[in-house]
């Protein structure tokens, strides 16, 4: 029996490589004649430079860069041999993340994307010729033009200033001028991975959706969404790129469609990036099942998550065992799927109070129930371990 683990964190119990070794320790007790390989994977988001240093192969550097409020922050940028050259890999959260705010100062009218401009620096200044920026749990809604600043592009009022940090102050913007972009970055590509597909501004835009989670009112959010409107007339004009209604740019409070129109970024999954950067796709082939999770199973996971790109990579493969283990799951189990998790095996309060012992029991009770594995006459299928039908229902 050869299975594949591979993972995207628990979110507020569990890391990616902390889920994977459970999951495997669970699997192997069942089935000690299994072999088990773990590949901790991630979205794009927080986590993500773990997952890809976990492939091997990179070492992480340090940097002290400007933080959310202006502050003094120290963050951390990745370094990956690759073929093509040096990979930098800078992770937004890090400079800009919402956790480097205390929840009374949150406010993204005033925060600024800066930081992770000043990380990308470092990390090409250490050698990088390619940069990967993770998009997720950033303080921001400032389109990434603090980034922007950072890196030499200038973005003026009509007096020729520079706007200050912050969301609000694009409201201000009258001309984007990407020529003075710091020669060290002139020939770095950027590629930057998202895990949502929103657009800039809008209903469904960054400032709409995310705003309110970074501490903005419903008036800080039509003033933030007008203003990125703005921000996206002008690089419009400017740069002649039209990112308003770009899926992924809203992420990040908006870095995507920043990235995409002052720096030529290129958008991608983020899982994608990371699963293909492990080498997910050739290490499946020969697999006699497939494991991946996460903390809460939803119809967001079936667009480009983490666990929805292995189900269907495991699918495209052929892969007879296909199995999902989560925290909770929202929806049913998808069709030739094992979903189970651990609410509705354990009920919610043990599930987070005892993550890592109680996901590897039900790695263990799973492994059971798939073919190869399952003592005679016990049957596998789409049902929970306890017998109660779809985990999570």
């Amino acid at each position: 029996m050869r299975v594949l683990v591979c993972p995207d964190k628990f979110k507020g119990t569990l890391t990616a490589p902390r889920a994977a070794a459970a999951i495997a320790r669970g699997w192997r007790r069942e089935d000690p004649a299994a072999f088990v390989e773990t590949i901790p994977l991630a979205d794009g988001g927080e986590g993500t430079l773990d997952a890809l240093l976990a492939t091997g192969g990179g070492a992480r550097r340090g940097a002290r860069v400007t933080g959310p409020l202006g502050e003094e922050v120290e963050a951390s940028f990745g370094l990956l041999d690759v073929p093509g050259g040096p990979l930098g890999v800078v992770e937004m959260a890090a400079a800009s993340g919402l956790q480097l705010v205390p929840p009374h100062l949150r406010d993204p009218r005033v925060t600024t994307s800066r930081g992770t401009g000043e990380l990308m620096l470092a990390a090409v200044q250490a050698g990088a010729r390619r940069l990967l920026v993770c998009l997720g749990g950033s303080a921001t809604n400032d389109a990434g033009a603090g980034l922007a600043q950072a890196l030499g592009i200038r973005l003026t009022d009509g007096n020729g200033r520079e706007v200050g940090p912050g969301g609000a102050a694009l409201s201000r913007v009258e001309h984007a001028d990407s020529s003075g972009l710091l020669p060290p970055m002139r020939d770095v590509s950027v590629e930057v991975a998202v895990d949502v597909d929103n657009p800039l501004v809008g209903p469904s835009g960054a400032s709409a959706v995310y705003g309110p989670q970074k501490g903005a009112a419903p008036d800080d959010v039509a003033e933030l969404d007008a203003a990125l409107t703005r921000f996206a007339e002008v690089v419009r004009r400017d740069t002649g790129a039209d990112v308003a209604a770009l899926p992924g740019g809203g992420a990040a409070g908006g870095v995507g469609a920043g990235l995409v129109a002052l720096l030529g970024a290129e958008l991608r999954s983020g899982a994608a990036v990371v699963m293909e950067a492990a080498g997910v796709a050739d290490r499946m082939r020969g697999a006699h099942a497939v494991v991946t999770g996460e903390g809460r199973f939803d119809a967001q996971s079936l667009r480009g998550k983490v666990a929805g790109c292995v189900v269907d990579t495991a699918r495209g493969a052929g892969v007879p065992g296909i199995v999902v283990l989560c925290g909770e799951a929202a929806i049913p189990a998808p069709e030739g799927v094992l979903l189970a998790s651990l609410a509705g095996r354990f009920g919610p309060v043990e599930a987070v109070r005892h993550a890592g012992p109680l996901l590897e029991r039900l790695a263990g009770e799973v492994a059971a129930k798939l073919p190869g594995s399952a003592p005679p006459g016990d049957a596998p299928g789409g049902e929970a371990p306890d017998g109660r039908g779809p985990a999570g229902e």
